[in-house]
């Protein structure tokens, strides 16, 4: 989501507008209807306060808002192909459901051509539009604070057991009253960077992670497994803690996380995720470097593997890690954030610990 003061302004004037140059350049989210727009739309247009801009429409689509009718901002449906077409239908009809390559059968699609011609339109494949409407479902309830049944009836559904069965798809089962059943708090945290979701206990921090990560929902299943647990909208004194260390962090002026964390993986990734806390901010080091901190100067392709399972974005900071070229190399987050979160480290960082 886009926090810029200054950009917000312009965009709300050029939704006034209705400006065309501005197309793709963002989307508008407007709180009162729930659904994402183009710049040009010729719907009545909200107050100020009611709207909310992304730069994509997949962050609009985590955001829990639902594509607009009138301005369809996926694409101009005369310029869509007839299987386009039929998947935006099917997400639409059914935007909780969990596709596979195997459902494409019964849209009598080829599962390549569907990954090819929604990326080709939309920038993002099938499965990744409907993985965030899904997860869209989720974050809404995460993200207000609402109740189950405000919830249900603000996303359309007339049953609270459909609702409840699409948050549960993510989230896992709703708790009742029995004391066996382990609760983590789940809340969203706004940055400069973009939205994150923090997941704790009363006693530490299971994860955070921008909400847009790709495998996010991945991570999100092997957590309630390990953990035998639920998840629960809320927050806690660790949300809390974690809320006041990304906002000193982001500002420049954090010296070291101080939330209580959680690991959830082998001895091995144990040993790396407590490594990478050591790279001070503002440095880097490369894989190879790494597995030699670790005594396993071989080893440089499983660091590499224990720094794409990280589940405490930023805490456990594997942004830290380049490649031996000096290239920055993958992250979870992507690139663009990992560039820009060192070179925010070595601006407000680096000179601190020289």
């Amino acid at each position: 989501m886009i926090t810029n003061q200054a950009k917000i302004d312009l965009y709300y004037q050029m939704l006034l507008e209705k400006n065309s140059t501005f197309e793709g350049v963002f989307y508008a989210g407007i709180k009162t209807t729930g659904i994402f727009c183009r710049p040009t739309c010729p719907a009545r247009k909200p107050k100020k306060e009611n709207c909310e801009f992304f730069e994509t429409a997949k962050e609009a689509t985590l955001a829990s808002y639902r594509p607009c009718k009138r301005c369809l901002p996926l694409s101009n449906p005369s310029h869509l192909s007839p299987e386009v077409k039929k998947l935006v239908r099917a997400i639409e009809e059914n935007p909780e459901r969990k596709w596979t390559d195997r459902d494409f059968d019964a849209l009598s699609i080829s599962a390549n051509t569907a990954r090819r011609q929604f990326k080709k339109q939309f920038g993002m494949t099938f499965i990744e539009y409907a993985r965030s409407r899904r997860l869209g479902f989720a974050f809404e309830h995460i993200r207000k604070g609402t109740s189950f049944i405000d919830a249900q009836l603000n996303t359309g559904y007339e049953s609270s057991n459909g609702f409840r069965d699409a948050f549960t798809r993510t989230m896992g089962t709703v708790p009742t009253k029995s004391a066996d059943i382990k609760l983590l708090t789940a809340h969203w945290i706004e940055t400069p960077l973009g939205s994150m979701l923090a997941i704790a206990d009363e006693n530490a921090l299971y994860l955070l992670e921008f909400v847009d990560r790709r495998g996010l929902e991945t991570e999100i299943e092997k957590l309630r497994k390990r953990a035998h647990a639920a998840i629960i909208p809320g927050a806690n004194s660790i949300i809390q803690q974690i809320s006041s260390d990304l906002t000193n962090y982001f500002n420049g002026t954090l010296t070291q996380f101080t939330t209580p964390i959680h690991y959830l993986g082998s001895n091995f990734q144990k040993s790396v995720w407590d490594e990478l806390q050591k790279i001070p901010a503002g440095t880097t080091l490369s894989y190879k470097e790494l597995a030699e901190k670790i005594n396993n100067p071989k080893g440089y392709r499983a660091v590499a593997r224990a720094n794409g399972t990280n589940q405490l974005s930023l805490i456990v900071p594997c942004h830290r890690v380049i490649n031996k070229n000096g290239a920055l190399g993958g992250y979870g987050g992507g690139v663009d954030r990992k560039e820009w979160l060192l070179k925010h480290e070595i601006k407000h960082y680096n000179r601190k610990s020289n």
